[in-house]
């Protein structure tokens, strides 16, 4: 006899922004700021999303335990690396403007000759840059001994490190730096790479870097409360380590192109999330380009990673300084960008913030409550595992789709649960029931592009349970 189970496919299929009330929304962003809250062990979660254009806000607990001093829009945060992507949009500009080319190397835009920066004859590109292949040091000046052993003391000592140093120092030992692989062959983040840009962008421009961000995107978005140096009556909101030990503020005398000293707010963030979701920017749109047509993720100039998801595009940059985290994500194909801040430092506060984001995203397009088994039926003798990626966006951007699980050690490179495309947006993989033992509950989740790790949806009744969110198969 045949056992029939029916398959809940991926937001039944098609996922769309359909018409929700402002109180839905407000009580999905409640509900991903009580997550992040809870995962982080945060003080303050401030929350700010982009739904087809229109903005919405909130901003939970207190900055400071007992004050009652709770956050709101104009609350400045420290944004850190969330910078990056305004350097980028300066660099990509710089290029569609014909005056930067990805193949130059770097040095045609510095002053100094900088012989050292190449490996056996290889320059360091543009395009090296913009996806953190440089080679170079992770900052400058060289903090490598103190990143092996990060405790509440670090933040201190980084500034002490810091303290009084210059671009002059910065270009001294520059020139210094030894490259210990050849560029465009190894990833490697790096804040030099970044206060270089800075350099470079002051080069090609003749204008100071903070200018050139007031004038290419602060005075465009209307981002009135993004600054480099805050006013002396403007006050950074209080960040904390982990074990609630109150973080000095970040100072810097170098460009601050790679986020060393950029202070927002949640109302400028929606603002900038307004428009790396503008599809007719050119500028942005070069910004979030997959430049090497990578089959799987890619980094733009200067993002996390820009990748292909259940929810389509998902491009992020996460913005950590001493004692605030950020989350700066776009979904430009639900037309979606969310913005998470919170004002701790530790080793889950990027989990929490990510997870919070998935979750957020998730009930932002949900259709139905209804609960069903979701990923896969079984036929006769086979289980078949199915994945429908949503019809209204792109399937051509997936390449490999597998099913890894208990049943495989989790490999995702294991060839005989590669899944095979069955249309345009539909994947399936047919396997042996004998395989799996009747009664045994097997966990699994769908990989996709080799990067993302799809697990239960909102709908899925075969859901673990567990933090890590797998679906589960039992015969």
């Amino acid at each position: 006899m045949t056992k029939h189970i029916i398959v809940l496919m991926l937001a039944l299929g098609f996922v769309k922004n359909y018409a929700q009330t402002d109180k839905a929304v407000y009580s999905f962003i409640d509900a991903a700021a009580k997550k992040v809250a809870e995962e982080s062990k945060a003080y303050s979660v401030s929350v700010g999303i982009i739904k087809d254009g229109k903005i919405y806000t909130r901003h939970f607990g207190e900055i400071d335990k007992g004050k009652g001093n709770k956050a709101d829009d104009n609350t400045y945060f420290a944004i850190a690396s969330i910078t990056k992507l305004f350097t980028g949009q300066l660099l990509a500009q710089a290029v569609l403007d014909g005056k930067v080319s990805l193949d130059d190397d770097i040095r045609k835009y510095l002053k100094e000759p900088y012989p050292n920066l190449e490996y056996n004859g290889v320059p360091i590109k543009v395009r090296n840059v913009i996806s953190y292949e440089t080679a170079l040091p992770r900052n400058l000046p060289i903090d490598d001994e103190l990143r092996k052993n990060m405790t509440d003391e670090t933040a201190f000592l980084y500034e002490k490190l810091n303290d009084g140093y210059t671009k002059e120092d910065f270009k001294k030992d520059l020139a210094a730096v030894k490259l210990d692989a050849q560029p465009g062959t190894k990833y490697k983040y790096s804040n030099t790479s970044l206060e270089l840009t800075g350099l470079m962008l002051e080069n090609i421009y003749g204008k100071s870097y903070e200018t050139l961000l007031k004038e290419n995107i602060f005075s465009k978005t209307g981002m009135n409360h993004t600054k480099l140096e805050l006013d002396k009556n403007e006050v950074q909101a209080n960040g904390y380590h982990d074990n609630y030990r109150l973080m000095p503020v970040s100072r810097s005398l170098l460009w601050g192109s790679g986020g060393s000293k950029t202070e927002s707010t949640m109302g400028d963030m929606v603002k900038f999330l307004k428009e790396e979701l503008d599809l007719q920017n050119k500028t942005v749109q070069e910004s979030q380009r997959n430049i090497e047509n990578s089959k799987e993720a890619w980094y733009g100039y200067f993002w996390d990673r820009y990748c292909i998801t259940e929810h389509g595009k998902r491009g992020f940059k996460h913005g950590g300084s001493y004692g605030i985290n950020s989350l700066f994500t776009v979904f430009p194909e639900l037309n979606i960008g969310v913005c998470i801040i919170v004002n701790i430092n530790g080793p889950e506060t990027f989990s929490a913030l990510y997870n919070g984001t998935t979750s957020l995203v998730a009930d932002l397009v949900s259709t139905s409550d209804k609960k069903q088994v979701y990923g896969y039926s079984i036929k006769k003798d086979k289980i078949v595992f199915s994945y429908a990626h949503p019809k209204n966006m792109n399937g051509n951007l997936i390449n490999t789709m597998t099913v890894v699980g208990s049943f495989n050690n989790w490999d995702p490179e294991n060839k005989e649960y590669q899944m095979i495309k069955k249309g345009k947006n539909l994947y399936e993989l047919e396997v042996p029931v004998s395989r799996f033992e009747k009664g045994k509950s097997y966990s699994f989740k769908f990989v996709l592009n080799k990067e993302e790790w799809i697990g239960a949806s909102k709908n899925a009744s075969n859901n673990d349970g567990t933090k890590d969110n797998n679906l589960t198969l039992v015969l």
